[in-house]
Parts: C-alpha cells; sequence; structure tokens
C-alpha cells in the first residue's frame, strides 16, 4: 500500500511538471498575449531639420539628446528605425553614406521613416543631400553582444 502512494505522488508530480511545461509553452508562442514574448528588438529614434540663422542642422527629438546634429547610435543586427521630419524652411534629404540611404527630398512640414538593418559595425556619415552635401553627424553602428562568444541554448536566446 504505501508503495502505491509513492507511486501516485511521483505520477501526479511528473503530470504536473508536464502541464506546466505546456502552458509555458503555450503561452510563449504569444497564443495569449496580444504580442509574442520574443520579439525582433528594434532602435527606434527622431530627429528634425531645422534652418538656425541660415546654417542647416539636425536636431534629436526622440530616442536621443536634444543636441543639434546628435551622434546617432544603433546595434548591429538589429532593426534601426529613424523617423526624419522637416521643421526647416527649404527642402531636405537626409543621406547616410556607407549605408547609401536617404530620405526622398522633404518640404517643410513633411516626414519619412527609414528603417535599416545593420549588419556590420562602423562610423557612418550623415549630410542633407540636396544640391550639395552637407555634413551634419555621424551615425554610430555597434555590436552590443557578440553571438559567436555564446554557444548552446544561450546562442539561441541572442
Amino acid at each position: 500500500m504505501f508503495s502505491n502512494d509513492k507511486t501516485l505522488i511521483l505520477v501526479a508530480i511528473m503530470v504536473g511538471v508536464v502541464a506546466l511545461a505546456g502552458i509555458v509553452a503555450f503561452t510563449g508562442q504569444g497564443n495569449v498575449r496580444h504580442v509574442p514574448i520574443f520579439w525582433q528588438e528594434r532602435v527606434e529614434q527622431t530627429v528634425a531639420f531645422e534652418d538656425v540663422d541660415g546654417k542647416v542642422q539636425l536636431q534629436g527629438i526622440s530616442g536621443i539628446g536634444g543636441e543639434p546634429n546628435p551622434h546617432l547610435i544603433t546595434r548591429t543586427s538589429f532593426a534601426y528605425v529613424l523617423t526624419v521630419i522637416n521643421n526647416g524652411d527649404t527642402h531636405h534629404r537626409l543621406y547616410i553614406e556607407g549605408l547609401n540611404v536617404q530620405t526622398d527630398l522633404l518640404e517643410p512640414g513633411q516626414q519619412e521613416t527609414l528603417t535599416i538593418y545593420p549588419e556590420k559595425e562602423g562610423v557612418y556619415e550623415y549630410f542633407d543631400k540636396r544640391q550639395y552635401f552637407e555634413h551634419l553627424g555621424f551615425l554610430e553602428v555597434r555590436t552590443v553582444v557578440h553571438g559567436d562568444e555564446f554557444t548552446g541554448i544561450w546562442r539561441d536566446l541572442i
């Protein structure tokens, strides 16, 4: 009789562990929440062109400090979403050299969102590209966590 109680308790514990694993797997796939638990990371920033005393500058609005012509920073292998607003008096176009990414020619009051997937580290210059290039600042792409340092299950979690 004592042996049957032990077996029943072990079976109950095993059923509980399997049920818990099933619940975690079901909810982890986003079946309960409105978004999956594991979503792709993205860096979002907003900048605006401004014409100040006859000079063009890019002003950080969201995701970066408010200084003129900010040093933009993002990560490799993650989506970089950059919203560019033209708060200036003339047309402007943001061009990032090396990544060969640019906005359309923005009229005053217009905005455009760029989505960039940088693959390698580097420091890239950004310009106001109209009739000529006017250097404004730098976009730096960094590798924050190097995936080769991890193996097994840890590499899959990155």
